[in-house]
């Protein structure tokens, strides 16, 4: 059916993906995940749980990580817009803490290929915003972490008074998150087919 468009970042490994959109009178159709397209494509991972979230406008959920049983993630969003944020948090990496911030709509089938070492979030930009999101290895509670979202190393200009959002929404549990310089992290950065370094 539909090719795949790949688009780099600044991270190398962390890649926008395009899958090819068929529109008619009628809306549109897309493929957004075939398993032989991505493979072909370089992107190997095996996808093992898809988790799908809905958010009121000003809800920032991150930045996340899970180790051990770390989860590369494929990123879409169904409904609504969001500002999506990945951060490097792979030791030895050139980029390390070093960020990228793009946004996701239902008026573009783009998605976010974010694989393990990186640190992940976003900010809802629209009520009622449906995110799914596939991941390569299943939630383990013990595992669950983070970096402050609003940690001033990481230098992340969220959108928030540009979409009237005066403060985030956040779980508790976002506020309590170290900063950069407080985390030991446990990825280490090992050379890929898709980095930039």
């Amino acid at each position: 059916m539909g090719k795949l468009t790949i688009i780099p970042t600044i991270l190398g490994d962390v890649l926008l993906i395009e899958p090819q959109l068929f529109p008619d009178p009628r809306g549109f159709f897309v493929e957004s995940y075939n398993k032989k397209d991505f493979s072909a494509a370089g992107i190997k991972d095996e996808f093992v749980q898809d988790n799908h979230s809905k958010s009121q406008k000003g809800v920032l959920r991150g930045l996340h990580y899970q180790h051990p049983h770390a989860q590369g993630k494929l990123i879409r969003v169904l409904k609504g817009s969001i500002y999506d944020v990945v951060v490097d948090i792979r030791i030895g990496s050139l980029t390390f803490g070093k960020h990228i911030g793009v946004i996701l709509s239902e008026q573009s089938p783009q998605m976010l290929y974010v694989p393990t070492g990186f640190a992940h979030g976003f900010l809802v930009l629209d009520n009622n915003t449906e995110v799914m999101y596939k991941v390569t290895d299943w939630y383990y509670p013990e595992g669950d972490a983070g970096i402050l979202w609003n940690d001033p190393t990481l230098e992340i200009s969220w959108p928030l008074k540009e979409n009237g959002i005066h403060l985030p929404i956040l779980s508790e549990k976002d506020t309590r998150h170290p900063r950069l310089c407080e985390l030991a992290s446990p990825f280490r950065y090992e050379p890929s087919q898709f980095s930039v370094e």
